[in-house]
């Protein structure tokens, strides 16, 4: 017997056809597990997690507080906070005026490192923006930082 052949039941059948055989019923199994009874999609969830209702806010209807990424008490007037994990600098150029900016610098995409003297600075190559407008106070930076849209409800600061 070659290699290429297996010796299956009452005569040989090569590697190759039993493979094949193998894998198609490999791939019934795994499409009949993606299927539901009904054919209409709601099959029951596969994972430990709680079910998530197809209707309704999943974050259990106060969005607005969920999405909250600073207070206002947490932003310095004259000054600002990074939120590298949010994808935000929200600063306060003056009392009870936020305004929120990109915390990636236009001149070679480096993350913003703090905000002080007034300016959001980056001390890849020591650009410095506005905390008022984003734009640019020091380069090699040429393009000021991009806007984010924030809100401030009640002391809460969130995207707009």
């Amino acid at each position: 017997m070659s290699d290429d052949q297996a010796l299956t039941g009452s005569g040989t059948q090569t590697r190759r056809t039993l493979l094949t055989g193998v894998g198609a019923v490999g791939a019934a199994v795994v499409l009949a597990a993606c299927g539901s009874e009904d054919g209409g999609g709601s099959a029951a969830p596969t994972s430990g997690g709680p079910a998530v209702p197809s209707t309704g806010d999943a974050g259990g209807g106060d969005r607005q507080n969920a999405q909250s990424l600073a207070t206002t008490a947490d932003i310095p007037v004259g000054g600002g906070k990074i939120l590298a994990a949010e994808g935000v600098v929200i600063t306060q150029p003056t009392a009870g005026q936020f305004k929120g900016f990109s915390p990636i610098c236009t001149h070679q995409n480096c993350p913003v490192t703090n905000v002080d003297g007034g300016t959001i600075n980056c001390t890849c190559h020591f650009s410095k923006f506005s905390i008022e407008d984003g734009s640019v106070k020091a380069g090699p930076a040429t393009k000021p930082l991009p806007p984010k849209p924030v809100k401030v409800v009640g002391d809460q600061i969130s995207f707009a």
